[in-house]
């Protein structure tokens, strides 16, 4: 190339500027091959097989205590003591309140002398009785002396009786001055004070007592859910698991799961016209009693085993406007979408119950770059042995 007529310095600037355009033009080449259509842009996947999986079901329910007892007073008084602390966990016998118990030992005073008199009565009695009994053989007294001698014996001895009944019954009534708890368990406030009249003909309510350590959730369920789980028992959808005790799990307010599994004790066997739902109850270890009685939780109960459950991670369900759910699928090098029917959660997966088949390519990560027929570049989901490198997050 020449450019006749121009200065040495006029000719070097255009060289330059010449050489300058050229590098630009064949920049802007790839760029524009790079902005076409035919880009596949990466996404990571996963091919879904049928896995032998555990069935849950998620239902209402409410935490009840095993053992829930109402102290209450048995004799008329005034509180004289309160012999523990609020809030606290106390022992089966533990002393909790003490009734004045002078009236109860006057009476058991009382009592007591009246046992002395009648035994002192039933001894002269006996005595009386068996000298009438020589005197009448040789006809010293009548045959009716003696026989009203040997009856006063016999109704000295059923005087010994009422007097000992009585004597029992005013130490049973002077024990209830010290109120003991009947289980152990956590008791709550106390409802009555130093100084307070308590009284037996009302029972009068002084605290209550419950045992945590294990607890019942009693759980409410349709009877349609139960049906369903008839009909997929009966078509061999799912099997009945090996284990004895159906498994039970809960799910508390926050949405974690409670550490500790539970089994169920049993389900009922009348429906409630109400409501049309059965009850259940399941029982569980409460060793650091996060579960207290009133809560309300949800139950994961076992319902049987899937032998060829399809199970994808949560992140890979799509909701649609209509509040519909949908997967990314890829094939053929391109997504496409399909609407599907979504089951309870197995060990962090999602089931499909309907709209997924045994290997096909789901899209887990990458829905911010594609959509509907888009050609992908399909790679291999790591996210599980991500999961597993992490260290476990730590419990409550």
């Amino acid at each position: 190339m020449s450019y006749p007529g121009l200065p040495k310095r006029q000719l070097f600037k255009a060289v330059v500027l010449s050489s300058l355009l050229f590098l630009v033009s064949c920049s802007d080449k790839p760029q524009q091959k790079g902005m076409g259509g035919d880009m596949k842009v990466p996404v990571s996947v996963i091919t879904v097989q049928p896995t032998p999986t555990e069935i849950f079901v998620e239902l209402p329910g409410r935490v009840e205590a095993i053992k829930d007892a109402e102290i209450r007073a048995r004799v008329t008084g005034i509180v004289t003591g309160i012999h523990f602390e609020q809030g606290s966990d106390v022992k089966e016998g533990q002393l909790l309140f003490t009734i004045d118990p002078a009236p109860y030992e006057a009476r058991r005073n009382q009592a007591a002398a009246q046992l002395k008199v009648a035994e002192a009565d039933v001894r002269s009695a006996r005595l009386f009785a068996q000298r009438n009994s020589k005197l009448v053989k040789s006809n010293a007294v009548s045959r009716q002396e003696y026989d009203n001698a040997v009856a006063r014996a016999l109704q000295a001895e059923a005087n010994v009786a009422a007097a000992q009944a009585a004597l029992q019954s005013a130490e049973i009534d002077l024990g209830y001055t010290k109120v003991v708890s009947p289980i152990s368990g956590r008791i709550g406030k106390s409802i009555v004070t130093e100084g307070a009249l308590v009284s037996a003909t009302s029972s009068t309510l002084m605290a209550s007592v419950q045992q945590l350590d294990q607890v019942y959730v009693d759980i409410t369920r349709s009877t349609t859910q139960l049906a369903q789980l008839r009909k997929a028992m009966d078509a061999g959808v799912l099997t009945r698991s090996n284990d004895g005790d159906a498994l039970a799990r809960v799910v508390l307010e926050d949405g974690s799961v409670y550490p500790q599994d539970g089994k169920l004790l049993f389900s009922g066997v009348s429906v409630d016209p109400s409501t049309g739902q059965v009850s259940l109850r399941a029982q569980f270890k409460n060793p650091d009693q996060i579960l207290l009685p009133g809560m309300y939780v949800r139950v994961r109960l076992q319902q049987g085993m899937d032998e060829k459950a399809l199970l994808v991670p949560p992140q890979a369900i799509q909701r649609t406007a209509d509040g519909l759910s949908s997967l990314m699928l890829v094939k053929d090098g391109k997504v496409t979408p399909v609407a599907v029917r979504v089951g309870p959660e197995s060990k962090g997966k999602s089931i499909i119950y309907k709209g997924l088949n045994p290997g096909d390519v789901v899209v887990v990560e990458g829905f911010q770059k594609i959509r509907p027929g888009a050609p992908v570049q399909a790679m291999p989901w790591n996210g599980e042995q991500k999961a597993a490198a992490q260290p476990a997050p730590a419990q409550g």
